[in-house]
């Protein structure tokens, strides 16, 4: 479905700490360049709140960006993650370009889209 697109496949919990500190970084980012192909996927893993829940974080967080929960097509294709946030870059052609396992600041996924938009 985002062939064609620069992705930011973030794999994140609401109990994670470091989670919270990188989500305001990925709207600002997602709003700057969604309009230049770039699409932000968040992929709730290792956590199960409740819908109302869920929504209620998504919306103190203005998550403006498509989140939905892991599956076993996702987990089968990426593998077992080690540490939350997992982050992962993939090109318009749809390769892995990278990996980040930890917070990823607006800085650092601005230098890794850009050449990639």
């Amino acid at each position: 479905d985002y062939k064609g697109k620069v992705v930011l496949l973030n794999f994140w919990a609401t109990w994670c700490g470091p989670c919270k500190v990188e989500i305001p970084e990925f709207v600002e980012a997602y709003s700057h360049y969604r309009d230049r192909g770039f699409v932000i996927l968040g992929v709730l893993s290792q956590d199960d709140p409740a819908p109302q829940e869920l929504r209620e974080f998504t919306s103190a967080y203005n998550m403006n960006y498509p989140v939905f929960k892991q599956n076993e097509e996702l987990e089968d294709a990426f593998g077992s993650l080690w540490a939350l946030p997992t982050s992962f870059i993939i090109d318009r052609d749809g390769s892995i370009c990278t990996k980040h396992m930890g917070p990823v600041s607006r800085e650092m996924l601005e230098r890794e889209i850009k050449g990639l938009l």
